[in-house]
């Protein structure tokens, strides 16, 4: 077992110098993008930009802690697509999984990505920035001191810039904790490979009412991937996050929150349908209906989020307004009007857990009016109805859609 900081900063390099991640194979990039979130460019600027972000001026992005390389290539590959004047500077502290990231962007003729090696602790003397967003995403919750680690990344964040991070969330990760714990006594100074064969042994050892085997929201150690398997639960050092505690580490750097990704998640009607409890809730500040929601949930398993600087002049998310022109994720009206079309309620699955969504009346009228180019007023208009009234029609289906993140907000 790795003990004191830096014999687990040397763990922590060993593990992805042995184990890129996540596994990517270079020759899949002719096939497919890996898209997700944050850093899809329409969703960041929805949520950072008001989705007012004019991408051909010159757009730059730090992926740190890039890993093999899934963010900096779709970021690059969402700039190039669309003719933008931008660059990506991917920084990571394994070269073995920097090489798997170069392929990749060889593998497409990327030519907008600028590959660095290092920690992101390092970023204040790096001489690099600043950037108009940050992605950090599944990196600060496996440092020391992941506040130290928020504070480098805002000392290269523009003024008007704005950062998306995902960080493990402590309730969907139930069970993680103490297998984690029993390996750490277990594996003492093996290597990576005797690691994560003692780890297979202990899995099929633990009974089945180990929290760890009742967690249907945990499946990584079931890809049939060791780098997937040391990541869940070999990690020489891990730390999960409630809501509040965000909170907390947001302050410490001087940051704000902007926007969970997957709002409806984060909204206790999601799991309320008594009308009391309702009320109570709606009550709520913004943090305390989102910590309610995860409390209520009992499952995220990760937290996805936009942030800026509390000074910052970042604008932040984009309104239900007249001249937004309403985008779908996917980009195809049809189909989902299609599986909206005469239900009341959506069943949708998050993390392996079924949960179900109203549908507000008129839900498959609006989505076949989205084409990506007509403003929400060009579509008012073509319906012959005043402003109040394609409002009170829309505007939660609107809201349904962007809870889902299947609907975005950006200006002409």
């Amino acid at each position: 077992m790795a003990r004191g900081r830096g014999g687990r900063d040397r763990a922590v390099k060993r593990q992805y110098e042995d184990f890129p991640y996540p596994p990517r194979d270079p020759r899949d990039e002719k096939s497919r993008l890996i898209e997700g979130s944050p850093s899809h460019l329409d969703e960041l600027n929805h949520y950072l930009f008001a989705g007012a972000r004019d991408f051909s001026t010159p757009f730059h992005a730090l992926v740190a802690g890039g890993g093999t390389g899934d963010a900096a290539i779709m970021l690059a590959q969402h700039l190039a697509d669309r003719g933008e004047a931008g660059r990506v500077t991917y920084l990571d502290l394994s070269t073995a999984s920097r090489k798997v990231a170069e392929a990749r962007a060889e593998a497409r003729g990327l030519r907008n990505i600028d590959f660095l090696t290092g920690s992101l602790l390092d970023l204040p003397k790096m001489g690099i920035g600043p950037f108009d967003y940050i992605d950090c995403c599944g990196v600060l919750h496996h440092l020391e001191e992941p506040e130290a680690g928020l504070a480098a990344l805002a000392t290269v964040l523009k003024e008007g810039g704005g950062m998306g991070l995902m960080l493990y969330a402590t309730l969907g990760r139930t069970g993680v904790y103490p297998v984690q714990n029993a390996l750490k006594a277990l594996t003492g100074g093996d290597g990576t490979a005797d690691q994560v064969m003692l780890a297979k042994h202990l899995l099929k050892e633990l009974p089945p009412s180990h929290w760890f085997n009742r967690n249907p929201m945990l499946g990584d150690h079931k890809l049939g991937e060791d780098a997937a398997l040391y990541d869940l639960l070999l990690h020489p050092r891990d730390r999960a996050y409630l809501v509040p505690e965000i909170i907390e580490l947001l302050d410490s750097a001087g940051m704000a929150l902007l926007g969970f990704i997957e709002p409806v998640r984060y909204e206790p009607e999601t799991y309320l349908k008594d009308k009391e409890l309702r009320k109570r809730a709606r009550e709520l500040d913004d943090v305390d209906r989102a910590t309610l929601a995860e409390n209520l949930a009992g499952t995220i398993k990760t937290h996805s989020f936009y942030i800026r600087k509390k000074t910052g002049t970042a604008p932040g998310v984009a309104a239900f307004d007249p001249h937004m022109i309403p985008i779908l994720k996917e980009g195809k009206a049809e189909p989902l009007a299609r599986a909206l079309m005469g239900k009341t309620v959506l069943t949708v699955n998050f993390d392996s857990v079924a949960t179900r969504i109203d549908i507000p009346e008129h839900s498959p009228e609006f989505v076949r009016l989205l084409d990506g180019k007509r403003s929400l007023r060009d579509i008012q208009v073509s319906l012959s109805l005043s402003w109040p009234a394609f409002r009170a029609r829309f505007a939660p289906v609107y809201k349904m859609l962007n809870g889902l993140n299947l609907l975005w907000l950006k200006t002409g």
